[in-house]
């Protein structure tokens, strides 16, 4: 049964800047996709090599929010500057971790390090007998032009 007013109206569901709307859940997801892919990945996609070099996990979460943000933005009623700010939030959250992973992570050069084909300075390792072996020695060799050093960057 329809509730009346004082004067007889039958009274309608409040329209208006007092109307009670759902949420726009599409923009509310994509910014906690956006945030639990930047700290998922530090707190825990970090730990395994598959998942560290590269961070495809965070990857499909960032599509994935950055789909969702830009549906809550299309879904937002009337003005949408809320939705807009919120979408920039997340895609800022996007493009930091981007960049912290891809420039950010470069290691910085340092005051004694060689340059691309400088001399390299002479070093002693253990060899796979666990016998220490220096640069020199293995320059020193009859018949030796060069050493070729290859450099991982492991996880061990």
């Amino acid at each position: 049964m329809n509730e009346r007013d004082v004067n007889g109206r039958t009274l309608s569901a409040p329209t208006g800047r007092g109307a009670r709307r759902a949420p726009n859940w599409p923009l509310w997801l994509g910014l906690a996709l956006a945030i639990v892919g930047v700290f998922s990945y530090a707190l825990l996609f970090y730990r395994f090599p598959v998942t560290r070099d590269v961070p495809w996990v965070s990857f499909l979460l960032f599509a994935a929010a950055i789909a969702l943000l830009v549906a809550g933005v299309r879904r937002a009623p009337g003005r949408k500057i809320g939705a807009i700010v919120v979408t920039v939030i997340g895609v800022a959250l996007v493009a930091f971790f981007v960049f912290g992973i891809t420039a950010g992570s470069r290691v910085p050069t340092g005051a004694n390090v060689p340059g691309v084909g400088a001399k390299a300075p002479d070093f002693t390792l253990l060899d796979q007998n666990r016998k220490p072996i220096a640069l020199s020695q293995l320059l020193g060799q009859p018949g030796t032009k060069g050493v070729l050093l290859v450099f991982y960057r492991g996880y061990w």
